[in-house]
């Protein structure tokens, strides 16, 4: 440095010692320095004082030559030492320069430059605020600095300048926000240490507010916790978790809406550490929960972001069994913010569905509890809700078109868990029941998913399944009753060729009607899941359903299909069905005694189709007490091809006839002479069978039939045969014209595939 240049007030010994190499000189230099601005002030002479600061920070602080800029510095702590309580007028020029020195490539001067500035805050305190982000800014790079000696000397600055915020009421967190959401992603550890420990600070402040910035550094927050430092963590954790403390406290003031999008985000996991990412995303998704219990209908909206996080987290095993428990409160509470007022938008745009009441339909009870059973366990039956005052409630929307899309792709996805699963099925219930009008116009892309489901190997996604298919059809209905397909429209023919009409109203049993040709048909490609699961899959239906129009439109669908082999297989299930199980128990006590027309109209329509199944069409005639009609076909039984198939099916019928589902039936053979028809059709059964357990089984039961002449003192009883009782008129001869119509059907498609077109021997003759 050019000694001879003017630097007055400064004399030249102490220009000489502030570039002096020597630590002790440049001290002595600033010692005099001090002295010199004391004067000054005494004299308030304040433009001697800023002329000594300004020479300090341009010839020395920021010189070329290091000691120069090492004199420069202690220059200035002492001018500000000198200065005291009125250092705050000059603190601009005081702490620019010192901070320009922030940057050097010598450590030693870094560490000088924190050591002056640490001096020049203590002694003006509360007057920085107003300079506080430009010293943060600086602070922060030091944090990160990797000399260990100016990382303590910014730590002891760090505690200092946090004491001033802490004590100060002037602080403008206005303008800091800015700052704090650019350095809060950074990825230096010591960097971030010192961005959360700051936040941590500024929280516990009364006088600062930082919860109305939240939604501005939240992000940032998630990121930092997923730190490779334990320690960083920690303190992250604490930082959250006094945030939500404060959310807990006044909810009423919280911009939940502006922070929705940023949970949704971290609760779908990131691609940090296995252990980092699980503690971010339980996080995320205990804050969801206590979002969405606080904020009730602001997250509406936001239903779709919100289902895609939690759903795959419904699936997690007991490894993170704490996120999936968060992950069924957030989707249980989320579930219950849907309310029938997220359907009154389109309750008069015309909507196929006609007016209707907010009544549950039959048997609502029911359907809630069976669907709610695994979650009841959980425990959030009694969540209370912040609700938002309505003007505001009536202003949001339920993203219904969005959550159905995430719904579908979780049921389209293979890698989709069960329970995740489960989960899809109960929300489509819900909003079934809930929000009608709009579900219907995605009824048609539900229902080939719905469909697809019923091959899911878990029984209870298949309970789900036909649950959510249930209220589907109850929703549609409105309540109407479906018609029995009785009726002329049911009799039209909608089989394979005609599988978009509709037997009856279009909002209604178009769709249930449609379901049973798909149903029919996936059964039909997919034989497995037929006789895997077609049995449960039946029974459900019928068991949530009405069991009468899942018959009655069945038999009808396979009256017209052209796949005789799959229709007598079908027809074999539904009988077993029909005989066996506790479900039909109503159906079949119905079609006891034909005595009303719909009864009759149900055996007649059934008898049609089962007659692809000459064997079961014989064991609805024993249920429908039909006993002369089912001697009749037994006689026809000699015409037809005996195959091993077919003797397996009579077996199979005998068993049955032992079983408690036919005692009614054994019990008539006590009458004999009123049920002349019974005995031979049994007789005619025992000729079919070849000499096997089964024929040994009713031979026994058959000479059990007591004598008629011992039976005649008996008085004599109402005759029990349907076929004279029945007030209604049913023809015989044209059901058994049908018979043979189908059998010869049958009899041609065989004949087919055994390369023999043509055998009129064969043929029945008409």
């Amino acid at each position: 440095m050019n000694t001879e240049k003017d630097f007055s007030p400064l004399t030249p010994s102490i220009v000489r010692a502030l570039n002096d190499k020597l630590y002790e000189k440049r001290k002595v230099a600033a010692l005099e320095i001090e002295k010199l601005v004391r004067e000054f002030v005494a004299q308030n002479n304040s433009t001697q004082i800023k002329h000594v600061i300004q020479t300090l920070a341009m010839e020395f602080a920021l010189s070329q030559h290091p000691h120069s800029r090492k004199g420069g510095l202690i220059g200035l702590a002492a001018c500000s030492i000198a200065l005291g309580k009125d250092s705050g007028l000059y603190l601009k020029e005081l702490i620019e320069p010192v901070l320009t020195c922030f940057n050097d490539s010598d450590s030693r001067l870094r560490y000088y430059a924190c050591e002056a500035l640490y001096n020049i805050v203590k002694v003006a305190r509360g007057a920085v605020v107003p300079h506080f982000n430009v010293l943060f800014d600086g602070l922060s790079k030091l944090a990160a600095d990797p000399d260990p000696n100016v990382k303590s000397g910014s730590e002891l600055l760090d505690r200092l300048l946090k004491d001033i915020v802490t004590e100060s009421n002037k602080f403008d967190l206005v303008a800091f926000v800015p700052l704090l959401r650019e350095r809060i992603y950074s990825n230096n550890q010591y960097a971030r240490q010192f961005i959360i420990s700051w936040i941590l600070v500024l929280e516990s402040v009364p006088g600062i507010n930082l919860l109305d910035y939240l939604p501005e550094i939240l992000d940032g927050l998630f990121q930092i916790l997923g730190d490779g430092s334990k320690e960083i963590r920690k303190t992250c954790e604490v930082v959250l978790g006094e945030f939500l403390k404060e959310i807990k406290k006044t909810p009423s003031s919280v911009k939940f809406a502006e922070m929705a999008n940023i949970l949704v985000i971290h609760c779908q996991g990131s691609d940090e550490s296995k252990l980092t990412n699980d503690l971010i995303q339980l996080t995320a998704m205990s804050w969801m929960r206590e979002f969405i219990q606080l904020a009730g209908r602001v997250v509406l909206p936001y239903s779709s972001g919100i289902l895609t996080a939690v759903l795959p987290c419904l699936s997690f095993d007991d490894r993170k069994k704490s996120t999936k428990e968060a992950a069924n409160a957030c989707n249980h509470s989320l579930m219950k913010l849907v309310t029938p007022e997220d359907d009154v938008e389109e309750a008069g745009e015309g909507s196929e569905l006609p007016q209707q009441d907010n009544t549950p339909p039959r048997t609502q009870d029911t359907l809630d509890n069976s669907l709610n059973a695994s979650q009841d366990s959980v425990g959030f039956s009694n969540i209370s809700f912040f609700m938002l005052a309505s003007p505001e409630r009536a202003q949001v929307t339920l993203d219904l078109d969005g959550i159905v899309q995430v719904l579908d792709r979780h049921l389209h996805d293979p890698a989709t868990g069960m329970m995740t699963r489960i989960t899809v099925l109960k929300w489509l219930y819900h909003l079934y029941i809930k929000t009608p009008r709009k579900m219907f116009r995605h009824t048609d892309s539900l229902f080939p998913m719905l469909l697809k489901t019923l091959s899911d190997e878990s029984d209870e996604v298949i309970l789900k399944d036909h649950v959510s298919g249930r209220t589907f059809r109850n929703v549609t209905a409105q309540q109407i009753e479906l018609q029995v397909p009785g009726s002329t429209k049911w009799k039209d023919g909608f089989g394979s060729k005609g599988a978009d009409c509709s037997p009856s109203t279009p909002s209604m049993n178009s769709y249930f009607y449609k379901f049973m040709i798909n149903l029919l048909k996936r059964f039909s490609m997919e034989r497995k899941l037929l006789e895997m699961r077609g049995t449960f899959i039946i029974r459900q239906l019928c068991l949530l359903l009405n069991a009468e129009n899942i018959f009655h439109s069945m038999a009808d669908i396979l009256l017209k299909e052209e796949d005789l082999k799959f229709a007598s297989i079908m027809v074999q299930t539904l009988n077993t069905i029909l005989l066996t199980s506790a479900e039909l128990f109503q159906l079949r006590n119905q079609l006891k005694d034909l005595h009303t027309q719909e009864s009759c109209a149900l055996f007649c329509c059934l008898y049609r189709s089962w007659c692809h199944s000459p064997v079961a069409t014989v064991s609805l005639c024993f249920l429908t007490q039909n006993y002369k009609h089912a001697y009749d076909l037994i006689q026809k039984f000699g015409d037809l091809e005996v195959t091993v198939d077919f003797l397996m099916e009579v077996d199979k019928l005998v068993q049955l006839i032992e079983c408690p589902i036919f005692t009614y039936l054994r019990l008539q053979l006590l009458d004999v002479e009123n049920n002349p028809y019974l005995i031979k059709a049994l007789y005619g059964l025992l000729m079919l069978l070849p000499q096997s357990q089964a024929f040994m089984m009713l031979s026994h039961r058959l000479r059990c039939v007591p004598n008629p002449e011992l039976m005649r003192a008996v008085p004599q009883k109402k005759p029990a045969d349907s076929s004279k009782a029945a007030p209604v008129h049913i023809d015989y001869g044209e059901l058994l014209q049908h018979f043979d119509q189908v059998q010869n059907k049958h009899l041609e498609v065989r004949h087919q595939r055994a390369g023999r077109a043509e055998h009129p021997d064969r043929k029945l003759v008409l």
